[in-house]
């Protein structure tokens, strides 16, 4: 049956999408345009019928909106129409699933079309964010924190007893700068790092990380102050990037939309390591070498290179 099962949550789509409703619930929108920023991210399973995910994408979406009090007709006639066409009992068939299987998935969605049909419950309010939120580091700003065996604090495990946690020593420093940042669907802040290649052994200052050295893009991520202190990370400087220099030199930068509405958080992707390995494994597989400069001059406006002091 492949990656498919019985239950509408079943398969690694069905989780992810899940992640963004939660993502995109958070929006202060009307239902209607919260759906239409699903189907924008999800532009093929949301239309294209004969996508393996079309009849999931519905489902899960009005299960989703039904459990955050969210009322949006068209989600939810959309997924009774799927069911009671059997419209995913044969697609699911068409994937593989087996007799036995397909009358337990049939249970399901049953069970499932009960509870679409129930009149919305309006006790249910989902909470929305007021503001867009705070964006807390500038584009050019040089952060460095402390790092062990290349990793940074994993800012979710501070203060947890586990042994795992309490091992971390600090053996050496990281330093990213923030290439780029924004916010998704005008609301849900995000960052793309530039990281350095090498760990430093000791705290640097402006002046040495201003020096030749290997400084690497890194997929975005997002941030919360709580993250930030966490992980303590120090501004150092800020420096003016040249967006003409710096699209010159990585020209092809993954979408921030993803780790938004996963919300992955910028942690994840600062982490320090040799690329010795890992562009081997890009080669073998037919990838371009890790995007990268030699530094930072590389892509700072021609003006001068530190525009502000420390915090």
């Amino acid at each position: 049956m492949g990656h498919w099962g019985i239950g509408l949550y079943s398969n690694d789509f069905s989780q992810d999408l899940r992640s963004s409703v939660k993502a995109v619930a958070r929006l202060p929108f009307e239902p209607e345009r919260l759906l239409d920023q699903l189907c924008s991210i999800e532009r093929g399973a949301a239309n294209e019928a004969r996508d393996p995910d079309h009849t999931v994408f519905w489902l899960v979406v009005a299960d989703q909106f039904a459990a955050r009090g969210i009322d949006c007709p068209r989600a939810r006639e959309r997924a009774l129409e799927i069911i009671s066409a059997g419209t995913d009992l044969a697609a699911m068939q068409a994937l593989g699933m087996d007799p036995k299987s397909l009358a337990k998935r049939r249970m399901m969605l049953e069970a499932l079309g009960a509870r679409l049909a129930a009149p919305p419950d309006p006790a249910k309010k989902r909470a929305v964010l007021k503001t867009p939120q705070k964006l807390l580091l500038e584009v050019g700003e040089i952060v460095i924190y402390p790092i062990c065996k290349g990793k940074p604090i994993n800012p979710y495990a501070v203060g947890k007893e586990w042994a795992w946690v309490k091992a971390w020593q600090q053996d050496g420093w990281g330093a990213l700068v923030i290439a780029e940042r924004g916010h998704m669907f005008d609301f849900l802040a995000w960052y793309r790092p530039l990281v350095i290649k090498d760990a430093l052994a000791t705290e640097p200052s402006l002046e040495e990380l201003m020096a030749p050295r290997s400084w690497v893009i890194r997929n975005p991520g997002t941030l919360t102050a709580r993250h930030l202190a966490n992980m303590q990370m120090r501004s150092l400087g800020q420096i003016a990037i040249d967006a003409e220099r710096f699209d010159r030199c990585f020209a092809r930068r993954p979408s921030p939309l993803s780790c938004v509405v996963s919300d992955i958080s910028l942690c994840n992707n600062m982490g320090i390591h040799p690329l010795g390995a890992q562009e081997a494994h890009r080669v073998r597989h037919c990838y371009p070498p890790t995007p990268r400069i030699e530094r930072l001059s590389e892509i700072v406006a021609e003006a001068g290179h530190i525009v502000r002091c420390p915090r």
